[in-house]
Protein backbone atom coordinates (compact mmCIF):
# COMPACT_ATOMS: atom_id res chain seq x y z
CA UNK A 1 0.00 0.00 0.00
CA UNK A 2 0.75 3.48 -0.03
CA UNK A 3 1.87 5.90 2.65
CA UNK A 4 2.85 9.39 3.45
CA UNK A 5 6.10 8.51 5.62
CA UNK A 6 8.99 10.10 7.38
CA UNK A 7 11.88 8.06 7.27
CA UNK A 8 14.59 10.96 8.31
CA UNK A 9 14.28 14.37 10.06
CA UNK A 10 16.79 15.68 7.76
CA UNK A 11 14.64 15.05 4.97
CA UNK A 12 11.04 15.73 3.80
CA UNK A 13 8.38 12.99 3.76
CA UNK A 14 7.43 11.18 1.02
CA UNK A 15 4.83 8.84 -0.49
CA UNK A 16 6.18 5.53 -0.19
CA UNK A 17 5.33 1.73 -0.51
CA UNK A 18 5.11 0.03 2.57
CA UNK A 19 3.47 -3.18 3.64
CA UNK A 20 -0.19 -3.53 4.50
CA UNK A 21 -0.10 -4.03 8.33
CA UNK A 22 -2.45 -6.81 10.40
CA UNK A 23 -4.43 -5.51 13.43
CA UNK A 24 -3.15 -6.31 16.60
CA UNK A 25 -4.80 -7.53 19.81
CA UNK A 26 -7.41 -4.66 20.21
CA UNK A 27 -7.06 -3.41 16.90
CA UNK A 28 -9.19 -2.98 13.69
CA UNK A 29 -7.94 -2.12 10.33
CA UNK A 30 -9.11 0.69 8.24
CA UNK A 31 -9.55 1.46 4.77
CA UNK A 32 -8.80 5.02 5.15
CA UNK A 33 -11.16 7.65 3.38
CA UNK A 34 -9.85 10.71 4.55
CA UNK A 35 -6.96 12.34 6.70
CA UNK A 36 -7.14 15.67 8.28
CA UNK A 37 -3.94 17.71 8.31
CA UNK A 38 -2.75 19.09 11.51
CA UNK A 39 -0.25 21.98 12.33
CA UNK A 40 1.29 19.25 14.47
CA UNK A 41 2.24 17.45 11.44
CA UNK A 42 4.10 19.86 10.32
CA UNK A 43 6.08 19.76 13.70
CA UNK A 44 6.54 16.07 13.44
CA UNK A 45 8.74 15.93 10.08
CA UNK A 46 11.03 17.64 12.17
CA UNK A 47 11.23 15.56 15.14
CA UNK A 48 9.58 18.62 16.90
CA UNK A 49 6.26 17.59 18.30
CA UNK A 50 6.01 16.35 22.00
CA UNK A 51 4.32 13.46 20.78
CA UNK A 52 6.40 12.64 17.70
CA UNK A 53 6.70 8.89 17.04
CA UNK A 54 10.03 7.24 16.47
CA UNK A 55 11.36 6.84 12.60
CA UNK A 56 10.18 5.70 10.55
CA UNK A 57 6.63 6.87 10.96
CA UNK A 58 3.61 7.65 8.44
CA UNK A 59 1.86 10.93 8.93
CA UNK A 60 -1.72 11.42 9.71
CA UNK A 61 -3.41 11.85 13.90
CA UNK A 62 -6.59 11.99 12.82
CA UNK A 63 -8.92 9.84 9.93
CA UNK A 64 -12.19 8.55 8.77
CA UNK A 65 -12.39 5.31 7.17
CA UNK A 66 -14.18 1.88 7.19
CA UNK A 67 -13.42 -1.01 9.17
CA UNK A 68 -12.06 -3.83 7.02
CA UNK A 69 -10.91 -6.42 9.53
CA UNK A 70 -10.58 -7.00 13.51
CA UNK A 71 -7.50 -8.20 15.80
CA UNK A 72 -7.43 -10.72 18.30
CA UNK A 73 -9.74 -9.37 21.53
CA UNK A 74 -11.37 -6.89 18.74
CA UNK A 75 -15.45 -7.67 17.10
CA UNK A 76 -16.43 -3.70 17.63
CA UNK A 77 -16.98 -1.65 15.81
CA UNK A 78 -18.60 -4.32 13.02
CA UNK A 79 -17.41 -4.87 9.47
CA UNK A 80 -18.23 -2.31 7.02
CA UNK A 81 -18.29 0.51 9.27
CA UNK A 82 -17.51 3.85 8.71
CA UNK A 83 -15.30 5.79 11.37
CA UNK A 84 -13.66 8.39 12.65
CA UNK A 85 -10.57 7.43 15.13
CA UNK A 86 -7.81 9.81 16.67
CA UNK A 87 -4.55 7.60 16.28
CA UNK A 88 -1.92 10.14 16.72
CA UNK A 89 -0.09 9.13 13.25
CA UNK A 90 -0.95 6.55 10.61
CA UNK A 91 -3.62 8.44 8.42
CA UNK A 92 -1.82 9.35 5.67
CA UNK A 93 -2.37 5.94 4.52
CA UNK A 94 -4.52 3.69 1.92
CA UNK A 95 -5.14 1.48 4.95
CA UNK A 96 -3.94 1.80 8.82
CA UNK A 97 -4.45 -0.52 12.23
CA UNK A 98 -5.95 2.06 15.17
CA UNK A 99 -7.26 0.88 18.36
CA UNK A 100 -10.77 -0.51 18.31
CA UNK A 101 -11.78 1.43 21.98
CA UNK A 102 -11.17 4.62 20.12
CA UNK A 103 -12.93 4.45 17.10
CA UNK A 104 -16.09 6.39 16.82
CA UNK A 105 -19.06 5.28 14.26
CA UNK A 106 -20.27 8.23 12.46
CA UNK A 107 -23.60 9.66 11.27
CA UNK A 108 -24.50 9.16 7.46
CA UNK A 109 -25.03 12.96 7.63
CA UNK A 110 -21.53 13.17 8.27
CA UNK A 111 -19.23 12.98 5.03
CA UNK A 112 -15.84 11.66 5.19
CA UNK A 113 -14.08 14.66 4.28
CA UNK A 114 -15.46 16.57 7.39
CA UNK A 115 -15.32 13.53 9.74
CA UNK A 116 -11.59 13.31 9.24
CA UNK A 117 -10.51 16.97 10.30
CA UNK A 118 -13.75 17.17 13.03
CA UNK A 119 -12.25 15.65 16.10
CA UNK A 120 -8.84 17.39 16.86
CA UNK A 121 -9.87 20.79 15.53
CA UNK A 122 -13.79 20.86 17.03
CA UNK A 123 -12.15 18.96 20.34
CA UNK A 124 -9.56 21.58 20.90
CA UNK A 125 -11.57 24.29 20.95
CA UNK A 126 -14.58 22.98 22.88
CA UNK A 127 -12.82 21.54 25.76
CA UNK A 128 -9.98 24.77 25.66
CA UNK A 129 -13.28 27.32 25.98
CA UNK A 130 -15.90 25.06 28.19
CA UNK A 131 -13.45 23.01 30.42
CA UNK A 132 -10.16 25.42 31.27
CA UNK A 133 -11.68 28.74 29.86
CA UNK A 134 -15.21 28.36 31.62
CA UNK A 135 -16.52 30.93 28.67
CA UNK A 136 -19.71 32.34 29.50
CA UNK A 137 -22.79 34.00 27.69
CA UNK A 138 -21.83 37.21 27.19
CA UNK A 139 -18.54 37.63 27.64
CA UNK A 140 -15.79 38.79 25.13
CA UNK A 141 -13.71 36.27 23.57
CA UNK A 142 -10.82 37.26 21.49
CA UNK A 143 -9.70 34.37 18.71
CA UNK A 144 -6.29 34.61 17.08
CA UNK A 145 -5.07 33.06 13.72
CA UNK A 146 -9.19 33.02 13.44
CA UNK A 147 -9.35 31.73 9.77
CA UNK A 148 -7.11 28.40 10.43
CA UNK A 149 -8.00 25.10 11.56
CA UNK A 150 -8.83 25.18 15.25
CA UNK A 151 -8.88 28.67 14.71
CA UNK A 152 -12.18 28.81 13.27
CA UNK A 153 -13.72 26.31 15.35
CA UNK A 154 -13.01 28.82 18.39
CA UNK A 155 -14.89 31.32 16.61
CA UNK A 156 -18.11 29.07 15.95
CA UNK A 157 -17.70 27.04 19.48
CA UNK A 158 -17.39 30.80 21.25
CA UNK A 159 -20.64 32.00 19.03
CA UNK A 160 -22.52 28.61 19.90
CA UNK A 161 -22.07 29.77 23.48
CA UNK A 162 -23.31 32.93 23.40
CA UNK A 163 -19.76 34.41 23.05
CA UNK A 164 -19.01 38.24 21.46
CA UNK A 165 -16.78 36.79 19.15
CA UNK A 166 -13.44 38.97 18.01
CA UNK A 167 -11.69 37.42 15.16
CA UNK A 168 -8.05 38.31 14.52
CA UNK A 169 -6.53 36.89 10.37
CA UNK A 170 -5.06 38.17 8.36
CA UNK A 171 -6.05 40.06 5.00
CA UNK A 172 -9.87 40.07 4.09
CA UNK A 173 -10.42 37.01 2.72
CA UNK A 174 -9.43 35.08 5.66
CA UNK A 175 -11.75 37.48 8.00
CA UNK A 176 -14.60 36.70 5.43
CA UNK A 177 -14.31 33.58 6.52
CA UNK A 178 -14.31 34.01 9.99
CA UNK A 179 -17.22 36.23 9.93
CA UNK A 180 -19.35 33.62 7.77
CA UNK A 181 -18.40 31.34 11.28
CA UNK A 182 -19.99 34.02 13.21
CA UNK A 183 -17.60 36.62 14.46
CA UNK A 184 -19.29 39.73 15.64
CA UNK A 185 -16.04 41.88 14.89
CA UNK A 186 -13.01 41.78 12.73
CA UNK A 187 -9.35 42.64 12.95
CA UNK A 188 -6.73 42.35 10.10
CA UNK A 189 -3.42 42.61 11.50
CA UNK A 190 -1.80 43.42 8.14
CA UNK A 191 -4.19 46.71 8.09
CA UNK A 192 -2.14 48.17 11.38
CA UNK A 193 -0.72 47.05 15.11
CA UNK A 194 -3.34 44.92 17.17
CA UNK A 195 -2.78 46.24 20.32
CA UNK A 196 -4.01 49.75 18.70
CA UNK A 197 -6.87 47.78 17.13
CA UNK A 198 -7.88 46.12 20.14
CA UNK A 199 -7.71 49.23 22.63
CA UNK A 200 -9.83 51.03 20.09
CA UNK A 201 -12.65 48.15 20.32
CA UNK A 202 -11.88 48.19 23.95
CA UNK A 203 -14.30 51.43 24.27
CA UNK A 204 -17.00 49.95 21.96
CA UNK A 205 -17.54 46.96 24.02
CA UNK A 206 -15.25 46.37 26.79
CA UNK A 207 -11.80 44.52 27.11
CA UNK A 208 -11.45 40.17 26.51
CA UNK A 209 -12.47 38.09 29.21
CA UNK A 210 -11.43 35.14 27.38
CA UNK A 211 -7.98 34.93 24.42
CA UNK A 212 -7.85 31.83 22.51
CA UNK A 213 -4.61 31.58 20.99
CA UNK A 214 -2.98 29.23 19.04
CA UNK A 215 -0.57 31.74 17.37
CA UNK A 216 1.98 33.19 19.95
CA UNK A 217 4.76 35.57 19.36
CA UNK A 218 3.95 39.33 19.32
CA UNK A 219 0.44 38.78 18.92
CA UNK A 220 0.04 37.39 22.11
CA UNK A 221 1.52 40.01 23.91
CA UNK A 222 -0.63 42.38 22.29
CA UNK A 223 -3.50 40.48 23.31
CA UNK A 224 -2.73 40.62 26.88
CA UNK A 225 -3.21 43.93 26.59
CA UNK A 226 -6.23 43.92 26.03
CA UNK A 227 -7.53 41.48 28.97
CA UNK A 228 -10.37 42.40 31.81
CA UNK A 229 -9.34 41.36 35.25
CA UNK A 230 -9.76 37.75 35.88
CA UNK A 231 -9.37 37.07 32.34
CA UNK A 232 -8.37 33.39 30.92
CA UNK A 233 -6.32 32.95 28.33
CA UNK A 234 -5.40 29.93 26.20
CA UNK A 235 -2.66 28.93 25.19
CA UNK A 236 -3.08 26.13 22.00
CA UNK A 237 -0.11 26.18 20.49
CA UNK A 238 2.74 28.53 18.47
CA UNK A 239 2.04 28.86 14.59
CA UNK A 240 3.99 31.75 14.65
CA UNK A 241 7.21 30.08 15.63
CA UNK A 242 7.37 32.32 18.40
CA UNK A 243 7.07 30.99 21.88
CA UNK A 244 6.23 34.11 23.90
CA UNK A 245 7.69 35.12 27.22
CA UNK A 246 5.33 35.91 29.64
CA UNK A 247 5.29 38.65 31.85
CA UNK A 248 3.96 37.85 35.37
CA UNK A 249 3.95 40.87 36.68
CA UNK A 250 1.29 41.51 34.37
CA UNK A 251 -1.27 38.29 35.63
CA UNK A 252 -0.34 39.58 38.92
CA UNK A 253 -1.63 43.18 38.41
CA UNK A 254 -4.47 42.14 35.99
CA UNK A 255 -5.12 39.11 37.87
CA UNK A 256 -5.11 37.46 34.50
CA UNK A 257 -5.10 33.26 34.22
CA UNK A 258 -2.66 32.05 31.34
CA UNK A 259 -3.63 28.70 30.88
CA UNK A 260 -1.94 26.13 28.76
CA UNK A 261 -3.99 23.44 26.81
CA UNK A 262 -2.83 20.33 24.80
CA UNK A 263 -6.28 18.32 23.76
CA UNK A 264 -4.75 15.34 22.90
CA UNK A 265 -3.43 14.53 26.31
CA UNK A 266 -6.58 13.99 27.23
CA UNK A 267 -7.00 10.57 26.05
CA UNK A 268 -4.24 9.56 28.89
CA UNK A 269 -5.26 11.63 32.00
CA UNK A 270 -9.02 12.32 31.51
CA UNK A 271 -10.88 10.25 28.55
CA UNK A 272 -14.04 10.62 29.65
CA UNK A 273 -14.02 14.53 29.57
CA UNK A 274 -12.54 13.52 26.03
CA UNK A 275 -15.41 11.02 24.99
CA UNK A 276 -17.91 13.63 26.28
CA UNK A 277 -17.09 16.25 24.50
CA UNK A 278 -16.75 14.74 21.44
CA UNK A 279 -20.18 13.16 21.80
CA UNK A 280 -21.86 16.89 22.73
CA UNK A 281 -19.73 18.39 19.51
CA UNK A 282 -21.22 15.55 17.05
CA UNK A 283 -25.02 16.67 18.49
CA UNK A 284 -24.18 19.53 17.64
CA UNK A 285 -23.56 18.85 14.64
CA UNK A 286 -25.87 16.75 13.90
CA UNK A 287 -28.29 20.02 15.02
CA UNK A 288 -27.09 21.96 12.42
CA UNK A 289 -24.86 24.19 14.99
CA UNK A 290 -21.11 23.70 13.61
CA UNK A 291 -20.26 24.22 9.48
CA UNK A 292 -17.26 22.99 9.00
CA UNK A 293 -14.87 24.62 6.91
CA UNK A 294 -12.70 22.88 4.48
CA UNK A 295 -10.42 25.13 1.91
CA UNK A 296 -8.27 22.22 0.28
CA UNK A 297 -9.11 18.41 -0.14
CA UNK A 298 -5.77 16.55 -1.76
CA UNK A 299 -5.12 13.46 -2.91
CA UNK A 300 -2.06 11.18 -1.31
CA UNK A 301 -0.05 12.00 -3.70
CA UNK A 302 -0.47 15.77 -3.05
CA UNK A 303 0.05 15.51 0.84
CA UNK A 304 3.56 17.78 0.96
CA UNK A 305 1.78 20.41 -0.71
CA UNK A 306 -0.81 20.25 2.63
CA UNK A 307 1.59 20.19 4.73
CA UNK A 308 3.23 23.70 2.95
CA UNK A 309 -0.59 25.13 3.32
CA UNK A 310 -0.42 24.68 6.92
CA UNK A 311 3.36 25.88 7.18
CA UNK A 312 2.75 29.20 5.16
CA UNK A 313 -0.79 29.87 7.00
CA UNK A 314 -2.55 29.61 3.60
CA UNK A 315 -5.28 27.67 3.93
CA UNK A 316 -8.67 28.49 5.84
CA UNK A 317 -9.99 25.95 7.57
CA UNK A 318 -9.23 22.36 7.48
CA UNK A 319 -7.21 20.60 4.82
CA UNK A 320 -7.57 17.39 4.73
CA UNK A 321 -5.86 14.31 2.32
CA UNK A 322 -8.11 11.60 0.60
CA UNK A 323 -5.97 8.51 -0.32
Amino acid sequence: MRAFQVTSFDEPPRVTEIPQPEPALGEVLLRITACGVNFADTLMVKGKYQDTPPLPFTLGMEVCGVVIAHGPGSDQPTIGTRVAVFGGQGGMAEYGTFPADKCRALPDTMGDTVAAGFQVAYGTSHLALTRRAHLRKGQNLLVLGAAGGVGLTAVEIGKALGATVIAVARGADKLAVAQAAGADHLIDTDAGDLKTALKALAKQIGGMDVVYDPVGGDLFKAALSSCNPEARVIVIGFASGDVPQIPANILLVKNIDVIGFYWGNYQKFAPTAMNDSLAELMEMFAQGRLKPHISDTLPLDRAAEGLDLLSRRKSTGKVVIAP
